[in-house]
Order: structure tokens, then sequence, then C-alpha cells
């Protein structure tokens, strides 16, 4: 998957969660979160793990809720920072094959220089015993 699609997922996954939790934290704790929109802003900090505190859940439930949240939302961070990390790495490597630097190719070319090398040999040694027969 190319970084520029996980990142369209990612933002996707984050605007659902926020709205969804934002609205289910508002009808599960509604003396905290009075409105919808402050459920949203409440999402937005828990989401982003910046949890600024302004607005945090009273209830039991509420705070369950918000630790679903919470580890979703840390889990979409470690997937983003992977898939990014993944597409150094792939650049990297990719830029050091066309440089002729990637040691399995330069190997790989070794063997192949040594395998012709016995196969000549062995042609050698094939016709030299046919001559004497």
């Amino acid at each position: 998957m190319r970084p520029r699609d996980a990142a369209y997922i990612v933002v996707g996954f984050w605007a659902v969660a926020i709205v969804v939790f934002g609205v289910v934290e508002r009808l599960v704790d509604p003396t905290t979160f009075d409105n919808v929109w402050l459920g949203m802003w409440w999402g937005i900090q828990t989401v982003t793990t910046v949890g600024y505190g302004d607005v945090v859940p009273g209830t039991t439930w509420g705070k369950v809720i918000a630790s679903f949240l919470m580890l979703g939302g840390l889990s979409i961070l470690a997937l983003v920072t992977g898939a990014i990390t993944s597409g150094f790495v792939a650049r990297a490597e990719a830029d050091r094959r066309a440089a002729g630097e990637d040691p399995v190719m330069r190997r790989l070319d070794e063997v192949t220089t040594q395998l012709e090398a016995i196969k000549m040999h062995l042609a050698r040694l094939e016709r030299g015993s046919d001559a004497g027969r």
C-alpha cells in the first residue's frame, strides 16, 4: 500500500471515529458533554493523543468509551508511523538497486558468474572424455 493511500485511510478513520465517539460520548454523559460539538472536540483531542483536559468524561461508561478511543488513536498512530517508515525504506532500497549497490544482487551476479564457469569447465571435460572413446 502506498503511503498516500494509507494516509487517506487514516484520515477517514479518524474523521469517522471523532464523529461516532463524540456522539456516543454525548449520549452516555450528557451532563459533561452538553452538545455533540463538544463531544467531537473531545474526540479530536483524544484520537490525536493531545488531550488538553478541558473536557473529560465524568461517568464510568464515558471513561470506558474514552479508553477505546485512546487505544484506537494510538494504534492508528503506530500504523501511520509504520506506513511512512515503510515508504522511506522502499525508496532507499529502490535507489540502492538502481545504483547497483544491492548486496543480494551483487552476490547473485557472483554466483551466476561462477555457475557459468562451472558449466564451461564441465563442457570441456565432457568433450575430452568423448575424444578418448
